[in-house]
Parts: C-alpha cells; structure tokens; sequence
C-alpha cells in the first residue's frame, strides 16, 4: 500500500526543524510501525541522504525506548500499544501520517523524532528506592503481601517509562509517571519506610525538571501503552499532602 509520511526533521537542539514529506509505494500491511520507517530509512541511505533518526530497542512493547506522536496520537492510533507493535494493517492505503517528536520542555529534541527524557532517570533518583537488607533473598513468604496490595503495586510497576503520558498531557505533565512509580512501592511493606520522603522528593523533582501540573483531563491514561490507571495520580497526591501535613 501507499503511505506518505510527513516527518518533523531537526539537525540538533538549536536547529529550528520543519516537516518533510516522502513517499512510500510499496509498504507492507504486516510491517510494524517501526519497519516501515526502517524501509524508508534504507531508501534515504541510498540516496545518499540523512536518515531519520527515532528512539527504538526492544522491539517488543517493553522497553519504552520508541515513541513520537502519530497524527496528534501518542504511539498512534490504537490503544494500549506501543509505537514498535503497531503494524501497518492498521491504516489504509493512501494514508498521510506526520510524525512529530513528543512535545514537552522536560523533553528537549536531541534530532528528529529522538528526545532526551533523562529528566524521568533524575525523578526515579529521587526516591525510586527502598531500604533493604543486604545479603541473600528473603523467603518469598517472609513478607506478608495482601493479594490486592500486590496486584495494584505490580500494575503500576508495568509502567515503562515511555514518556506518551507527558507528549499527549495540554499541560506536559509528569504526574501518571511520577504517580506509578511511587505507588508500586509505597502499596508494599517493603515501601514503607521511605513512603513519605518519597512522595516529596519525586515530587519536587518532577516541578524541577519543569514538568506542568496534572488538571485531571485523562488524556495521559488514555494514551499509556500499558494503560496505567489515573488511580496512581490520587494515591501520589494523597500521600504528598500527609508528608507535608507531618513535616518530613
């Protein structure tokens, strides 16, 4: 099938950056997303012409490495996907996607499609830790967990760090980031400990690293690969406000 791309290119971060248009002829419906960009990438390189750089790895929906918006849609158009197992049997012939990098100032543009979302790395070092003993595993009885506690905390554990919610957020906001990674520790024992100095610290780390504040629009939910819930907004909210009530 035909597909035209139009495609944010900038050189580096002081480069202004504009859209290019190219064509593809000949794209396969069962190419995933990435794939195809390879095809066109293999075309530019013949051609003698600077290929499109984009953030990949994996492969495989679980490293968060991929992503750029999709026709306004962080990783696209389908839901709970990441952007390297969306395939191409998903748009039809004749379709013009632009592909632009996520939009935020925490996310400054390296090239291209490619961001530096180091500022989630400073955000996990704020807080993202627990106090354990050192030496070898605990039995994995030792610590009662009570099935919904774990349930809850490993669903905000699958967060990947991807940065959709931030790029589709009005207000570039941190907050399901931020939220997820406080609340898959602080809903176990081994959490505890550090529950409320956590809540601060990642907190003010995020407001550093000049992310926007969270309005509850829902846009970040509704576009996380991994549909992580809104649920972990409120629970970092509510443990920031008994942190700061208490004085930690």
């Amino acid at each position: 099938m035909r597909i035209t791309l139009h495609i944010w290119r900038q050189r580096n971060a002081n480069d202004a950056g504009k859209m290019v248009r190219y064509e593809l002829p000949n794209v396969n419906h069962e190419m995933s997303f990435l794939e195809m960009l390879d095809v066109l990438n293999e075309d530019l390189i013949a051609k003698n012409e600077e290929p499109v750089a984009f953030d990949h790895d994996c492969r495989e929906g679980i490293c968060g490495m991929c992503g750029c918006m999709v026709n306004g849609m962080a990783h696209g158009p389908l839901p709970g996907t990441t952007l390297c197992q969306l395939h191409m049997r998903h748009f039809k012939d004749g379709d013009e996607l632009y592909l632009e990098p996520w939009r935020a100032k925490a996310f400054p543009v390296v090239k291209d499609l490619v961001v530096d979302r180091t500022a989630f790395d400073r955000i996990i070092a704020a807080g993202g830790y627990i106090s354990v003993a050192t030496g070898s595993a605990p039995d994995g009885n030792a610590v009662m967990v009570p099935k919904e506690d774990a349930e809850r905390s490993m669903d905000a554990a699958a967060c990947i760090g991807c940065g959709a919610c931030v790029a589709m957020c009005p207000n570039a906001a941190a907050a399901l980031f931020t939220g997820a990674k406080i609340a898959h520790l602080g809903l176990l024992p081994q959490g505890q400990p550090e529950r409320q100095q956590r809540a601060i610290a990642m907190v003010a780390q995020a407001k550093q690293e000049l992310f926007g504040s969270c309005t509850n629009m829902g846009l970040c939910e509704a576009v996380c690969p991994k549909e992580i819930k809104l649920e972990v907004i409120a629970r970092m909210n509510g443990d920031f406000i008994r942190a700061s009530l208490s004085g930690r």
